[in-house]
């Protein structure tokens, strides 16, 4: 079939929104008519090539729509479902899945080479026959897409596919960042680094776990009050002024969980977040640092004396398949805000646009929507 999608053909240049052929789903795979991605930086990590996937590549990663037709093999899908994608896939075999940890599945070693899982061939095609790559084998800035059924999560059709795409990645990262991998617990002082979609979504989780106290870095000041109102207690504008906000808020103890968000990572800031933490505090990185980058700046010896933790997290330390329908249920109930995360929707047309508001720091996170 003939759909629209944003190829990037090159590193650093503009999105293509172009005609694209797509073939039918094989044994394992399902055909999907998307309603809505959200705009993630991880997707502009592509154009910078901090994040190394193989062009021509359609972009997208975090979408969501409805099944059009499933191969033969899938059984657990049907058309007219509703579904999210998980931008890493789930097997729910290997040790990682079988384990509780979905977030690392083995399938993920998939991610960047942008081929089908099933036989590594490619089912997306530019109007003149070329093989496309598609982001995290999703490709989801696209009116329609063929992927795995380990990359599909079914969802109650009840609820919003603008809302619940973004589910596929930044919401899940920002929330498991402070409920799993930084284990917020009741009374914690935590900082959040940096307020996009990650960000927004780890002061949310912080809230709802307890914290007493939860600390925004955010230097847009645009953002400063939909970070309170998503649950921070305070909101610096550097990291200068967050350590005296942490040292005020906190009787000097330092803050309990530092969770780190921002668009791009940069080595050089962990000492500081280092020098905010408590003594067995534990430092999240969840943010992307460009690839190239190797080092760190940190104090050896302030580890050690003090035990203070520095862990990576991938997806929010998760399980997508049971925590994307429990954020649902919680967003149903009022308690979780996914309205709020949504500055504003673009048409597939105007991704570029998107992504300049990304870059001059408009958008809390931008929607692409299809239907």
């Amino acid at each position: 079939m003939e759909t629209l999608a944003a190829v990037l053909r090159e590193r650093n240049t503009p999105w293509s929104v172009e005609p694209i052929t797509l073939d039918p789903p094989k044994e394992t795979e399902v055909l999907v008519e998307l309603h809505a991605s959200g705009m993630c930086h991880s997707d502009e990590h592509i154009v910078t090539g901090d994040m190394p996937f193989r062009l021509p590549c359609i972009g997208g990663h975090e979408g969501a729509g409805i099944v059009l037709e499933t191969g033969k093999h899938v059984s657990w899908l049907k058309p007219g479902d509703n579904v999210v994608f998980g931008f890493i896939p789930s097997c729910g075999r290997c040790p990682s899945c079988s384990t509780g940890h979905q977030s690392l599945c083995d399938l993920g070693a998939y991610t960047y080479k942008g081929r089908q899982i099933a036989d590594g061939t490619a089912r997306h095609h530019s109007a003149d026959g070329e093989d496309l790559s598609t982001a995290c084998l999703l490709g989801t800035f696209a009116h329609h897409t063929v992927v795995n059924e380990a990359s599909c999560i079914k969802i109650d059709p009840g609820y919003p596919l603008d809302k619940a795409c973004l589910l596929g990645c930044g919401f899940v990262t920002g929330w498991g960042s402070a409920v799993y991998a930084a284990d917020v617990r009741p009374g914690d002082a935590v900082v959040v680094a940096g307020v996009g979609g990650i960000g927004g979504a780890a002061i949310q989780g912080a809230r709802l776990a307890g914290a007493k106290v939860i600390v925004a870095i955010e230097p847009v000041p645009e953002k400063k009050e939909t970070a309170l109102q998503l649950g921070a207690t305070h909101v610096a504008a550097s990291w200068e002024e967050a350590e005296a906000l942490v040292s005020e808020a906190t009787w000097n103890r330092g803050a309990d969980k530092f969770i780190c968000t921002m668009g791009v990572g940069r080595g050089a800031l962990i000492q500081q977040a280092m020098a905010m933490t408590a003594k067995r505090g534990r430092i999240v990185v969840t943010n992307v640092h460009a690839a190239a980058e190797t080092s760190i700046d940190i104090s050896l010896m302030q580890l050690t004396l003090t035990e203070k933790q520095l862990v990576g997290s991938l997806y929010g330390s998760g399980n997508p398949r049971a925590d994307i329908p429990k954020i649902l249920e919680l967003w149903g109930r009022g308690q979780v805000d996914l309205d709020s995360m949504v500055t504003r929707h673009y048409p597939l047309e105007a991704v570029n646009e998107g992504y300049d508001d990304l870059r001059a720091g408009k958008n809390l996170r931008g929607v692409l929507v299809y239907r």
